[in-house]
C-alpha cells in the first residue's frame, strides 16, 4: 500500500515538472529576441528586470545603461521588452528623422483603466483620433498666445498675483510651491474653463492636489509594475491605486465645468476650450474623430496634467538654482535693471533684448529635467536604429535625460552653466540638443504657452524679489523622479530688492 501511494506521489512530481519545465520553455521562447534585436542586461524569466531598475532615479539607471550596451538597448518590464534611445544623435533619428515610424503609443494596462471607455484624450489617443484633437488644441491655444490681450496679458495679470502672494511671506522662510501651482494652474483654467481662481478656492485647491498625485504616481514604479502585471496589480492595495482615485476626483471636476458651459454656451461668440469644443461636436460630421464629450473631459485632463505640472516644476527649479549660484541672481537682475528697470512690468517684447535672462532660463530647463524620459512610443513598422532591427509593435522610450545631459553636446553636462547658451559676443544662441519639450510629431503642444509663462513669471518674480534660503541650509539639485521630476521639499526667503543691502561690489558700482 505505501509503495503504491509512493508512486502515485512519484509520478505527480513528474508532471509538474515536466509542466514547470514546459512553462519555462514557453516563456524562453516568447522572451527570446529576433535576429539583429538590440541588447540588454540579463533578465529573470516572467519578472524581466523591473526589480533591477532604481525606483527612486530611473533615469539615472537607464542613461547609465547606454554607457554599457549602447544608445539603442531594451530591457524587460514584466514579459513586455521596451527598446530605450539614448543619446541626442539617435533620439533625433528616432523622434525626427524616422518620427513616421515611431509615432504611435503602445498599448497600456494603466491608461486604459484612467481612461476608460474608447476614448483616450490628446496624449495617449492615436491615428485619425490623435491626429485631429491635437490640430485642434494646437488650433486653441495657438489663438490665445497670437492674442496678446489673451495669454500675455493673463499671465501678467496672474504674475501680479503670484508677487502679492510671496509678498505677503515679509521675508519670512517659506515653501513657494503652492504660490507657483496656484499661478500657473490658473493660466490653463482661463484657456480651457475661460476663468481663473481664487488662490484659497476649495475645489481649485482639490485639484491641484489629484494633478500632483497623478503626475508623480504615472512615472513611479507602482505604473511600471502595474503595467507589467495588471492582473495581479488590480486586485492589489497599494499606491498605484491612487492614480485612479485621482483622475476619478479631476474628471468629475471638469464635468462639472463642462455643465456649466453647457448652461452658458454663446454660439456666437465661444471664448476657451471647452466652448470651441462644444460647438466642434455640435457642428463636426465626422463621428470618429473624438469630439465627444467622454473625450472632453480626458482632453482637459491631459491639458491640466501638461499644462500645469511642467512650468510650475521649472520655476522651482529656477529658484533653487538661483539661489545655488547667487552671482547668477544677481547677473539676471543686472539685466532686468538695464532692460526693464524697477517698476515696468515685463513683456515679451523684452525677450530679444535679455540674452543672458533667456539663457539662464533655458539652463533650468535643462538641469531641472522636468520630464526625465518621455512618452512611450510603439513602432508601427520594422525599422532600423543605430544598425538594430525594432521589430514592428515594440515599444520605445527616449531617454530625454540622455539628450540634456549628453557629453558630446554640452561642454559642462553636469554644471549649472548659462553660458551653454551664449555665443562669444554674449548672444543667446539656440541649442539642437534642447530637448526639454521632446521633438517631432509628438512634441510638446503647448511649447509657445509655457515659455510666455516662463519668461514673464521668472522675470516678474526676479524684478520684485532677491531670493535666498535660511542660513546653514543647503539646497538639493536632486529630485523627486515621477512622470515629472520635482525638486525636494524647500523653502525660500524672498525679500523685495528694496529690502536687500547691496553688496560691496553693488556698493562701488553705485558709488561710482
Amino acid at each position: 500500500m505505501w509503495r503504491g501511494d509512493f508512486s502515485l506521489w512519484f509520478y505527480l512530481v513528474e508532471i509538474l515538472l515536466f509542466v514547470f519545465v514546459v512553462l519555462l520553455l514557453v516563456c524562453w521562447l516568447q522572451e527570446k529576441d529576433p535576429p539583429s534585436f538590440p541588447p540588454g542586461p540579463p533578465a529573470f524569466p516572467i519578472l524581466g528586470n523591473i526589480f533591477s531598475i532604481e525606483y527612486r532615479q530611473p533615469h539615472i539607471y537607464l542613461t547609465k545603461l547606454a554607457d554599457v550596451y549602447g544608445n539603442v538597448f531594451c530591457i524587460r518590464l514584466g514579459r513586455h521588452k521596451t527598446v530605450f534611445v539614448s543619446g541626442w544623435r539617435m533620439v533625433k533619428e528616432a523622434l525626427v528623422t524616422q518620427a513616421e515610424n515611431f509615432v504611435d503609443r503602445p498599448y497600456s494596462p494603466m491608461v486604459t483603466r484612467i481612461y476608460s471607455g474608447n476614448s483616450a484624450g490628446l496624449f495617449f489617443s492615436n491615428g485619425k483620433v490623435w491626429r485631429r484633437q491635437r490640430r485642434f488644441a494646437m488650433a486653441v491655444l495657438r489663438t490665445s498666445v497670437v492674442a496678446k490681450s489673451s495669454v500675455e496679458g493673463r499671465v501678467c495679470e496672474e504674475s501680479r498675483y503670484l508677487q502679492e502672494a510671496m509678498g505677503t511671506k515679509e521675508g519670512k522662510a517659506f515653501d513657494p510651491v503652492p504660490c507657483l501651482n496656484n499661478a500657473v494652474s490658473n493660466i490653463i483654467c482661463q484657456i480651457v474653463f475661460g476663468r481663473r481662481f481664487d488662490y484659497n478656492d476649495y475645489d481649485f485647491q482639490t485639484m491641484l492636489k489629484n494633478l500632483t498625485i497623478m503626475a508623480y504616481l504615472e512615472g513611479s514604479i507602482w505604473a511600471l509594475l502595474y503595467d507589467a502585471f495588471p492582473a495581479l496589480m488590480k486586485r492589489l492595495p497599494g499606491p498605484h491605486n491612487g492614480i485612479f482615485d485621482s483622475s476619478k476626483c479631476l474628471r468629475a471636476c471638469i464635468r462639472k465645468e463642462i455643465k456649466r458651459h453647457k448652461l452658458n454656451l454663446d454660439p456666437s461668440n465661444p471664448s476657451d476650450y471647452i466652448d470651441k469644443f462644444l460647438m466642434e461636436e455640435k457642428h463636426n460630421r465626422e463621428t470618429d474623430v473624438g469630439f465627444e464629450e467622454e473625450n472632453l473631459v480626458l482632453c482637459c485632463l491631459d491639458l491640466f496634467l501638461a499644462g500645469s505640472e511642467t512650468t510650475s516644476k521649472t520655476l522651482q527649479w529656477g529658484l533653487i538654482f538661483l539661489i545655488m549660484n547667487p552671482h547668477i541672481q544677481e547677473k539676471v537682475q543686472a539685466e532686468i535693471n538695464r532692460v526693464i528697470g524697477p517698476t515696468r512690468q515685463p513683456s515679451m517684447a523684452d525677450k530679444p533684448h535679455m540674452p543672458y535672462t533667456e539663457a539662464v532660463i533655458h539652463e533650468i530647463q535643462r538641469m531641472g529635467n522636468i520630464v526625465p524620459l518621455n512618452g512611450l512610443r510603439v513602432a508601427s513598422r520594422d525599422t532600423k536604429l543605430d544598425g538594430y532591427i525594432i521589430p514592428k509593435g515594440t515599444t520605445v522610450m527616449p531617454n530625454l535625460t540622455s539628450v540634456l545631459f549628453d557629453k558630446n553636446e554640452w561642454e559642462t553636462p553636469n554644471v549649472f552653466n548659462p553660458g551653454h547658451f551664449l555665443d562669444e559676443e554674449g548672444k543667446f544662441k539656440r541649442r539642437e540638443a534642447f530637448l526639454p519639450f521632446s521633438a517631432g510629431k509628438r512634441a510638446c503642444l503647448g511649447e509657445s504657452l509655457a515659455k510666455t509663462e516662463l519668461f514673464l513669471f521668472f522675470v516678474g518674480l526676479c524684478q520684485r524679489f532677491h531670493f535666498s534660503t535660511l542660513d546653514g541650509v543647503k539646497l538639493s539639485a536632486e529630485g523627486i523622479t515621477g512622470a515629472t521630476r520635482s525638486p525636494y521639499p524647500f523653502t525660500i526667503i524672498a525679500k523685495p530688492h528694496s529690502d536687500v543691502q547691496p553688496t560691496s561690489n553693488q556698493a562701488t558700482a553705485a558709488e561710482k
